[in-house]
């Protein structure tokens, strides 16, 4: 089974068609979401402006860790040392060198004749080859170029070291039956292409990569069409930028994939929630201000119905749709508590097992620790929320509003840590009855991709949920530190 590689370019498509700006936090944001999903690489601007540019690349170089990060290079390569230097701290560095190859925009674009572009590619390419073994040419507007030019410089290209090159229908104007012929020209016309060289020594190997605008709405389309053919890596971005979209092209090799003996590494069981948070960070319209902003539900809690005759990798596949990466131990764990639940009712929701989830799995010692709060709100003032914890036995108290008591409270907690979290869900219910109930409450923060969720119990709502907050929070420390 092939295993097709998906890449994700939202970050420089929406620097290149200034149709989304995106903050250096919201990159950082959305480079982590990424990595966690596994897609195969990361895409991201190169340098334009020094010393800003090579810190957004440095930034983004140390926190991806899954992935494969790609930068391009200025087509002269006169900064591929910079970029080089600045995306060190990655573990799997591309370099990109990517030029418009149709006579029109050659000219316009680069100002540059054919010959001059061919040479001046397998120049470039040749300097990032001699710093990684991973360079990718890519060939802009590809399919309006003349077919022998286009073999010409990808071969020249490959010569020099690319051991990726990607053709662009980058102004729509293939069907998937068109560019099904065009993949299979190529695949036939270079030798470096098929898996029957493989074995003959001194033969280049490079990848064929496509990417496809959605200019006629059949970007998906067109890339599976391009996929059954041969290609081997995908362009896509995650939030819609007028090419291939990821969630979808995902979805259909997820359901067809079979079908065409091939298969990709992005992680199906948090997309859905990814492509939110994603959709979050991008959407202008949408309010990222409130902790509360954010909540919504996922689909799997909307039928997810248990029983205590379900084995331990059912409960296992279920607490994964959550959005949970739990380890073995804690699998076990949670599965234990399962049990003990489910013997003594009829069925366990999805609700239920995330209180579960927060109560057995994962419990680690308290970095922080709660020792006072005070909350001031009214319908006439904005509520405050005065929080005083213990951080490693010190005491440390911090003021701040929010959008309602609970979160201002929790503001108030992100300022004592340094960091504000992503709330992706919170839940209340009553343990005992009467006016003087216990409330019990279960927060689940995302960290890096991954959610860790916390319980709180108290006799008020504003303090359990103080109290579940603190407790995914030393979770989230925990890991880090560990």
């Amino acid at each position: 089974m092939r295993n097709i590689r998906i890449s994700d370019e939202t970050m420089k498509r929406a620097a290149a068609t200034k149709e989304l700006a995106l903050s250096f936090k919201e990159k950082l944001e959305l480079a982590k979401l990424l990595d966690g999903l596994r897609v195969s690489a990361i895409e991201i601007e190169g340098i334009e402006k020094s010393k800003a540019d090579m810190l957004r690349i440095k930034s983004i170089a140390s926190i991806v860790r899954n992935c494969t990060l790609a930068v391009p290079v200025k087509i002269d390569g006169s900064d591929v040392d910079e970029v080089w230097h600045a995306m060190a701290e990655t573990a799997h560095p591309r370099l990109q060198v990517q030029i418009a190859t149709s006579p029109a925009r050659m000219e316009y674009v680069h100002q540059m004749k054919a010959p001059d572009v061919l040479a001046t590619v397998a120049e470039t390419i040749k300097a990032c080859s001699e710093r990684t073994a991973d360079v990718e040419f890519i060939a802009e507007d590809a399919t309006r170029t003349d077919g022998d030019y286009l073999k010409e410089i990808i071969e020249a290209a490959i010569e020099a070291g690319a051991t990726t090159v990607t053709v662009c229908d980058d102004a729509g104007i293939m069907l998937p039956a068109e560019f099904v012929g065009f993949i299979s020209d190529l695949l036939n016309a270079i030798p470096a292409f098929s898996e029957g060289m493989s074995d003959q020594p001194g033969t280049a190997r490079a990848a064929l990569g496509i990417r496809c605008s959605n200019e006629l709405f059949m970007a998906v389309s067109t890339s599976i069409a391009g996929i059954a053919e041969g290609a081997a890596e995908v362009k896509t971005t995650s939030y819609p930028l007028g090419e291939t979209m990821l969630p979808k092209l995902v979805k259909a090799l997820s359901a067809k994939g079979d079908a065409y003996n091939v298969s990709c590494p992005v992680n199906t069981t948090i997309l859905q929630r990814t492509m939110s948070q994603i959709d979050r960070i991008c959407n202008p319209a949408a309010s990222k201000a409130s902790h509360f902003a954010s909540l919504g539900s996922s689909d799997a809690a909307d039928d997810m119905i248990l029983k205590a005759s379900d084995s331990q990798d059912a409960v296992a596949e279920a607490v994964a749709k959550l959005g949970y990466d739990l380890s073995a131990e804690d699998v076990a764990l949670v599965y234990e508590a399962f049990q003990r639940i489910a013997t003594k009712k009829e069925s366990v929701d999805a609700r239920e097992l995330d209180v579960i989830v927060a109560s057995a799995a994962m419990q680690v010692p308290a970095t922080y620790k709660l020792e006072r709060y005070t909350i001031n709100s009214g319908n006439s003032i904005k509520a405050t929320a005065s929080i005083r914890m213990l951080v490693n036995e010190e005491a440390v108290e911090r003021v701040a509003m929010g959008d309602g008591p609970i979160d201002a409270a929790f503001a108030a907690i992100d300022l004592i840590v340094g960091k504000a979290f992503e709330l992706d869900d919170w839940q209340m219910q009553s343990v005992t009855e009467g006016q003087e109930a216990m409330g019990e409450c279960v927060v689940k923060l995302i960290s890096d991709g991954k959610i860790y969720s916390g319980r709180g119990i108290s006799t008020d709502i504003i303090g359990s949920s103080i109290r579940a907050y603190i407790n995914a929070l030393n979770k989230v420390v925990y890991e880090k530190e560990d």
